[in-house]
């Protein structure tokens, strides 16, 4: 690997794809972006705070790392990661430690209370991490929440969970960019932090005070309120102009999360979200407008190409056909339709519940033509891998006879009693138990890492193999999950209050239609049951298809997800930078 770089000698762009580099040939966009600076002031270095650096959890460790290799091809940037040392005495997979980075400024700082590793973040574009143990800072905890509520009025006093790592965190990374600053930076370096969530608000907040020549923008991704506002039942969309952000925090008792996010969104010099649902929401529920829609990306050197896609997809077809058989005693055909779902455990707003219902009226529907199996890929309260699961594919036996007890699950559940996902299944007797039916139900509820015991496969590489793929959100603020969908050329589902479903309206200028490659269904507050039978309308005419037609289907989504490459939404980062360092300029003409 490459010697030590201390400043600004980054690797060129790359892409990783199983184990093998590959040199992507961006000169297009690299020129592209040189047009744009002669028109934007971009900046020298780029601090990009996040709870999901090296730390995979959610869709933000998506945006982050598939965007890392297209920021390294921007010449005169340099980006810097910056997440929570979570890993203590066990090697972090996501992480590579080297000392030599930045080795003057660390010895610099060994008497401060933070302690920072110096790296790289294994993933396409490799970029430089700093992981931040922020754990010293809790003996002044409350001096901190204090000086928090006296400048900005954030509102500690209600905080619960994972409040306290998430602001103490903040706080260090904010201590640590100002240390990195005044041994490295000048006051006239263009320098731009930016702070994504609530969980890395208080940097934002801190550098304000005390770095005034960083530029700094806060993007939330799902407002904290407008989340909890769903999760509990409530009307979000009917209702929504008579919403007060402030009063709603307070009912449902995510007082403080909202006051962080709050504040700092109104004291940055850039607030960013992720689409136009979420812009005009967080207009309502926190009171400032967006000033630059940072749409979500994705980067192609995650999907095979060529033989090796082909490869991929009849390898993860065989393998669900085979767990589906293994669990269920059925022999299910060769030609059964693979239907996933997936994302976060929020049964409500991914549309989980709506996802089975739809499934539970194709069961019962008489035009479906094909079987159907219904994968939930849902990462639950999951324990090992079922044992007899396990001996029976372990086994050579390509069929049984007998279904094992619980068909419908891959893993052991520890609240198995009350999982809702379980629950619902129960409830709609999509249970796998009569050999009779046409529509199975899996529910996979654990993390596809590839070493989950059953599929034992990264999730792309278990994706791949699905034929349809349905997300019936209530509320997504963007929806990752449909964008990876069509990425691996796969016809998608998604709904009207998805950022996602409203940016492919908006690219094909009408409604999107499963011809399109992605059908974009109206939902509303009080259309659940009706959005269940449209969808299970468009199933049923997928079913009767042609392999041409899917054909077709296919190259059409794929066409789709072109368009929503990082080379294409990269143009709005660089507006935010440029809002933020447009702000530090007045106030160097204020001062």
């Amino acid at each position: 690997m490459p010697e030590n770089r201390e400043k600004g000698d980054f690797l060129p762009i790359c892409c990783y794809n199983k184990g093998v580099f590959q040199v992507w040939n961006a000169f297009s966009f690299v020129n592209h972006v040189k047009t744009m600076k002669k028109e934007l002031t971009l900046p020298e270095y780029l601090f990009e705070i996040s709870w999901e650096v090296c730390n995979k959890v959610g869709g933000i460790y998506t945006v982050l790392s598939t965007k890392a290799a297209t920021l390294a091809s921007v010449e005169g940037l340099n980006a810097v990661y910056i997440g929570p040392d979570l890993w203590k005495g066990k090697k972090n997979p996501l992480f590579s430690e080297d000392k030599r980075l930045w080795k003057e400024w660390r010895k610099s700082v060994a008497d401060e209370k933070f302690t920072v590793r110096s790296g790289y973040w294994e993933i396409p574009g490799r970029p430089k991490v700093l992981l931040v143990d922020f754990s010293a800072y809790y003996d002044e905890k409350d001096e901190l929440y204090a000086r928090l509520w006296d400048e900005y009025y954030v509102d500690s006093l209600h905080a619960y969970g994972d409040y306290d790592d998430s602001v103490l965190f903040g706080y260090a990374v904010g201590k640590v960019i100002e240390s990195f600053h005044k041994f490295y930076l000048k006051d006239s370096t263009k320098a731009v932090v930016q702070a994504h969530e609530w969980q890395s608000g208080t940097a934002a907040l801190y550098l304000k005070s005390v770095l005034p020549t960083v530029g700094t923008i806060f993007t939330t991704h799902a407002t904290s309120i407008g989340r909890s506002i769903c999760s509990n039942g409530k009307p979000l969309y009917d209702y929504f102009e008579g919403y007060n952000g402030d009063q709603m925090a307070a009912e449902l008792n995510v007082e403080s999360k909202h006051s962080i996010e709050k504040r700092s969104a109104l004291n940055v010099d850039c607030f960013t979200t992720v689409s136009q649902i979420t812009a005009r929401e967080c207009s309502q529920l926190i009171e400032r407008d967006i000033d630059v829609i940072l749409e979500n990306g994705f980067e192609k050197d995650f999907v095979p190409a060529g033989k090796e896609f082909a490869k991929h997809r009849k390898e993860a077809r065989d393998m669900r056909l085979r767990v589906v058989r293994a669990l269920t005693g059925d022999n299910v055909p060769e030609d059964t339709i693979i239907i996933g779902t997936g994302g976060r455990m929020e049964v409500r707003n991914k549309g989980i519940d709506l996802f089975l219902e739809t499934m539970a009226r194709l069961q019962a529907c008489g035009d479906l033509e094909r079987d159907v199996v219904a994968f939930i890929d849902v990462p639950a309260w999951s324990g090992d891998a079922r044992e007899d699961l396990c001996k029976r594919l372990a086994s050579d036996e390509q069929s049984w006879d007998t279904p094992l007890p619980n068909p419908y699950l891959t893993h052991e559940l520890h609240n198995f009693s009350d999982d809702a996902i379980a629950c619902i299944i129960r409830g709609l007797n999509l249970t796998n138990n009569s050999g009779k039916n046409k529509v199975k139900v899996i529910y996979v509820p654990c993390y596809l890492k590839g070493a989950d015991g059953i599929f034992n496969k990264d999730y792309y590489d278990i994706l791949i193999g699905n034929d349809l793929n349905i997300y019936p959100s209530y509320y997504e603020p963007w929806g990752y999950t449909p964008l990876e969908s069509a990425a691996f050329c796969i016809p998608t589902i998604t709904t009207t209050l998805a950022g996602f479903g409203l940016w492919a309206n908006s690219e094909l200028g009408r409604s999107a239609t499963l011809s399109d490659g992605v059908e974009v269904v109206d939902r509303n507050d009080s259309n659940y049951f009706e959005t269940a039978d449209v969808i299970t309308k468009i199933i049923c005419t997928f079913a009767k298809l042609s392999e041409k037609e899917v054909a077709e289907c296919r190259k059409k989504v794929e066409k789709l997800a072109e368009k929503a490459l990082w080379k294409h939404f990269i143009k709005n980062y660089m507006k935010a930078y440029d809002f933020a360092l447009q702000a530090v300029d007045n106030r160097k003409t204020n001062l």
